[in-house]
């Protein structure tokens, strides 16, 4: 099962800009779609980006525009770049990899608070 620790998050004003980053340890990082979650207090976790292992993305129309994932396999590495960040994307963004081997199970990492405010 893979391993996935989040970083990048933090307090930003409205219209600025983060990156967050996710990295992956334990398994092989190719064997795994990703995506980026987040949950806001009070509210369920919805689905922000997710890239598959052939590179097929996809966005919550909230965040298209103004976030970007990508992933590097020399680095086994999962980004999510966001801008133009308005108060409503303030949540914990978590890091989430599903895997392509039947039995093989899903993984999450331990979230990082970002914060839009000014």
């Amino acid at each position: 099962q893979v391993q996935l620790v989040e970083s990048g998050g933090g307090l930003v004003q409205p219209g600025g800009s983060l990156r967050l980053s996710c990295a992956a340890s334990g398994s092989t990082f190719s064997l795994y779609n990703m995506a980026w979650y987040r949950q806001a207090p009070g509210k369920q976790r919805e689905l922000v980006a997710s890239i598959t292992s052939g590179g097929t993305i996809n966005y919550a129309d909230s965040v298209k525009g103004r976030f970007t994932i990508s992933r590097e396999y020399t680095k086994n590495t999962l980004y999510l770049q966001m801008n133009s960040l308005k108060p409503e994307d303030t949540s914990v963004y978590y890091c989430n990899a599903d895997p392509l081997v039947v039995g093989w199970k899903a993984s999450w990492g331990q979230g990082t608070q970002v914060t839009v405010s000014s």
